[in-house]
């Protein structure tokens, strides 16, 4: 009985190629070929002959050979930041999904690669060694050393977020319509001394949600106080000395740029004891599972990331000469009115 076991466990199965199924079947490999790919002309009889082959004997394209074959690694890299905090990893991990999920329908890996800042070895690295046929850049980042390397080296690469050269690819949330529009509900609602804690000004998602709130005020007809605007709120010190300052200034509302400043701001809030409407009103211009649960709910934009980093592999694919099905609905955005601002 052992030694059945023994040789159940330790038969090696055939791995069959496009020569062995040829042979087989007493077709040539250019029959086998286009039966497989579905291009070229081939009788009906002959690619169900060959497709049930290759289905009762699984076999499986060997995409290493396919890939010297076409000269591609199929193989596309994901540049995270290395020093993103731990509250943004729901973003990261959400556009990875996307991401994921459309490359592993088209037979692509992902490879993931956390960049330092503007340190370009890690980059470099990959282009010099053609381990990648394309890259994802999960942060748009003004005047980012790592764009304008790709970009000269003419290595293939999509951007997350807004770009302002109108030569590199990205795809974005509509972050400046959605901070609008929160802006001006805010304003709508009577706010009228209303702060902004805007976050790292070198990301260019901030310029793009100040450039929001600026535009509610004006067509609101609201003056904008720029001693309510507080940038670089990105730790807890920071956030707190703002949200003291906008407070003495009497702010009766505090707009967050994302759940990460907010969340801060919160907490800054209660060790204040100020609460939440009623003493000021807090909305965050990206929402998270924290925000929902939060006592008072938090007001906030409720984005489709996972769609967002789909759509972000698309784009590249579509760069690299696949044919992917692409979704030609913007990406879309959701005002959650929560209890804090009522």
């Amino acid at each position: 009985m052992e030694s059945e076991e023994k040789n159940i466990y330790t038969e090696e199965k055939k791995v069959y190629t496009i020569e062995d199924i040829a042979r087989e079947l007493g077709v040539s490999k250019t029959t086998v070929s286009r039966a497989i790919s579905g291009k070229g002309r081939i009788g009906q009889a002959t690619r169900a002959r060959v497709l049930q082959f290759i289905e009762e004997h699984d076999y499986r394209p060997n995409v290493m050979a396919r890939g010297l074959a076409q000269k591609k690694t199929y193989n596309l890299a994901l540049l995270l930041p290395k020093d993103y905090a731990a509250t943004e990893f729901p973003f990261f991990k959400d556009c990875m999904n996307g991401i994921c999920e459309v490359a592993s329908s088209y037979d692509y890996d992902i490879l993931i690669s956390m960049i330092d800042g503007e340190d370009l070895s890690q980059i470099q690295r990959l282009e010099a060694n053609r381990k990648v046929d394309g890259m994802i850049v999960s942060r748009a980042v003004e005047s980012s050393k790592a764009q304008k390397y790709l970009k000269s080296c003419k290595e293939p690469f999509v951007v997350i977020g807004p770009s302002g050269d109108e030569e590199i690819p990205f795809v974005d949330n509509r972050n400046q319509e959605a901070s609008e529009e929160l802006t001006s509900i805010m304003l709508m609602k009577g706010t009228r001394r209303l702060a902004l804690l805007g976050g790292n000004r070198s990301y260019s998602v901030t310029g793009s949600r100040y450039q929001g709130y600026k535009d509610a005020h004006e067509k609101m007809g609201v003056p904008l106080d720029t001693g309510l605007v507080f940038m670089d709120c990105d730790n807890q010190l920071k956030v707190t000395e703002a949200v003291k300052k906008a407070l003495d200034q009497k702010a009766d509302g505090i707009l967050c740029m994302d759940d990460v400043i907010c969340n801060m701001c919160l907490s800054s809030l209660r060790e204040k004891k100020v609460k939440v409407p009623s003493g000021v009103r807090v909305a965050s211009m990206y929402d998270s599972k924290n925000l929902e649960y939060n006592n008072p709910p938090v007001t906030s934009v409720k984005f489709d990331t996972v769609r967002l980093g789909k759509m972000a592999c698309v784009k590249l694919l579509k760069i690299l000469g696949e044919t992917p099905e692409e979704d030609t609905l913007p990406l879309n955005y959701q005002v959650v009115l929560r209890e804090s601002t009522q």
